[in-house]
């Protein structure tokens, strides 16, 4: 696990360090509660490429905010899932999802 206090003492750049990038967030929003498989994960972000899915999914994973459990089966089976302390970052998504559906309200012009 990568201890990103390490790297800054700011919190948000802490809490960035943990889901900044484009798609982890992304994939955060998507699991929720669920426990997906990763061709499930990725048909729901059509724009992802697989490799940069599974390099955003093997960092959230080492960073304790996925678990990634793995079925010996034939095919392979990986399902994924948020931890407890991924959970820890349900309000600030839903700060960010509310703060992205209400972006339009702002006159943002250039």
């Amino acid at each position: 696990m990568t201890d990103f206090k390490k790297i800054s003492d700011c919190p948000i750049t802490i809490t960035l360090g943990y889901i900044g990038g484009r798609w982890k967030t992304v994939i955060l929003y998507i699991l929720d509660d669920r426990t997906l498989r990763f061709g499930e994960i990725s048909v729901r972000i059509p724009a992802i490429s697989r490799k940069v899915l599974t390099e955003q999914l093997k960092e959230l994973v080492r960073d304790g905010v996925l678990s990634r459990k793995k079925f010996n089966e034939t095919p392979p089976r990986v399902e994924y899932s948020v931890t407890e302390f991924g959970k820890s970052l349900k309000n600030v998504l839903k700060e960010m999802e509310k703060w992205g559906a209400e972006v339009d309200k702002f006159s943002l012009k250039n």
